[in-house]
């Protein structure tokens, strides 16, 4: 275990040491350095060792790699913040923080993982409760409604909500595991358990629904149920769920490109740019000139021109990336990102119990789905969806409910570590 904690620590002062790195290149270029704030990011990393200390305490065997790869995501983050918003860079130090602390109360409350199947209603009712308020009371802001005022402070629900409809999708599939695979009853093609069984699923396919078309988040809508439907297969091994799955999500995104404007607009956006590259395809097409002169070294930090593309410290910091930090900038996020999902995956392939395997899969699964979604937005493989680049894009919510993730999947994991 000692080794274990030296390789930790040596990957935690490595990603420290690319914060400082890149904060004296960015601070020194536009003579903005000041020892308290460096003194500041000092006492980040410090805050970092000492959480891998107290997760220690009691996880001593679980997974060394999931800390330091997200200490190493945020510090990307945080270069490319103090370089394209340095107004929110304290504030983002400050939610790093805090997820830092809900990283190591998960990770203690989630040591006996099986306990929390026993609250699968509670975690997806209040999940489903969170997703209905944002709906019925959300407030636009940046073309999505999946914003929560209350007073100075403003959040997104969903960010919470999907953790916790995923704790009870684990839950509820691990039990129903059989009954999804002998499925005896005939509808066509297709053969389904019984309608109680699978309503939960269709009420979750319903809400997507509901988020494209009233909070405009095509985003989280990709999100939730693509998540849904990878977990029901890894349940039950069967395709015809998954083609079923789809064919009612296209059929229902069908509907909804023809009879509602936000989402037509979406489309178009996305199938060709270039016929308003000054308008509502601005984002996108400032994303790929950002993108495509980067080329492999990238411009370097401070010598590009990202602060063009609006929004660019939120939907669009990849591309940020990818001009000043180049194919091999972009390269490093990306292989970040495999790592954290195929540890993910490992944990799951060795879990002892069904739900803590489908709860690590479906985490897995949730943190594969958001990157892709993003990055391919930002690239134009996909339509924009507005979703947060997990880690490194600026947001309190997004930063909180990723280390509260992670706390996850690090619990998990060292409830595997005898088995391997």
């Amino acid at each position: 275990m000692k080794q274990v904690k030296q390789a930790e620590f040596g990957l935690l002062l490595l990603a420290g040491v690319i914060l400082i790195n890149g904060y004296l290149a960015v601070t020194l270029s536009n003579q903005q350095f000041t020892y308290q704030m460096l003194s500041i990011i000092v006492g980040l990393i410090g805050l970092c060792m000492t959480a891998s200390l107290l997760v220690r305490r009691f996880c001593s065997a679980a997974d060394p790699l999931i800390l330091p790869l997200a200490v190493f995501l945020a510090s990307i983050g945080l270069t490319l913040i103090i370089r394209l918003r340095p107004d929110l860079f304290i504030p983002q130090v400050i939610w790093l923080a805090i997820g830092l602390v809900a990283f190591v109360v998960t990770a203690a409350c989630f040591r006996q993982a099986d306990a929390i199947a026993k609250y699968k209603y509670l975690c997806g009712i209040t999940g489903v409760a969170l997703l209905i308020i944002t709906i019925l009371f959300g407030v636009d802001i940046g073309g999505n409604k999946n914003w929560i005022i209350l007073g100075p402070v403003r959040f997104q629900p969903s960010e919470f909500a999907k953790l916790l409809i995923i704790i009870f999708l684990a839950a509820y599939l691990s039990e129903r595991r059989q009954l999804l695979t002998f499925a005896t009853r005939h509808y066509g093609p297709f053969t389904l358990p019984h309608p109680r069984f699978i309503a939960p699923l269709l009420a979750l396919w319903g809400l997507t629904m509901a988020m494209l078309i009233v909070q405009r988040d095509l985003g989280s809508a990709l999100l939730y149920f693509g998540t849904t439907v990878t977990m029901v297969y890894m349940a039950s091994g069967r395709l015809n769920y998954v083609v079923l799955a789809l064919g009612l999500f296209f059929a229902g995104s069908t509907v909804c490109y023809l009879l509602f404007p936000h989402v037509q607009t979406r489309i178009d956006i996305w199938t060709n740019p270039w016929t308003d590259p000054t308008g509502q395809a601005y984002q996108i097409v400032q994303s790929l000139f950002a993108l495509g002169s980067g080329g492999i070294l990238g411009s370097g930090l401070t010598f590009g021109y990202p602060t063009i593309i609006p929004e660019v410290h939120t939907d669009f910091i990849f591309a940020a990336i990818g001009e000043e930090l180049g194919l091999m900038g972009t390269t490093a996020v990306m292989l970040a990102y495999m790592l954290i999902v195929y540890r993910a995956f490992r944990a799951a392939l060795i879990s002892p119990t069904p739900f803590t395997m489908l709860l690590a899969g479906g985490l897995g699964v949730l943190t594969a789905l958001q990157v892709f979604i993003i990055i391919g937005g930002v690239t134009k493989f996909l339509p924009l969806t507005g979703i947060t680049l997990p880690l490194i894009s600026y947001g309190g919510s997004s930063m909180v409910s990723s280390f509260i993730l992670l706390g996850m999947l690090f619990a998990i994991s060292e409830a595997t570590a005898p088995n391997e």
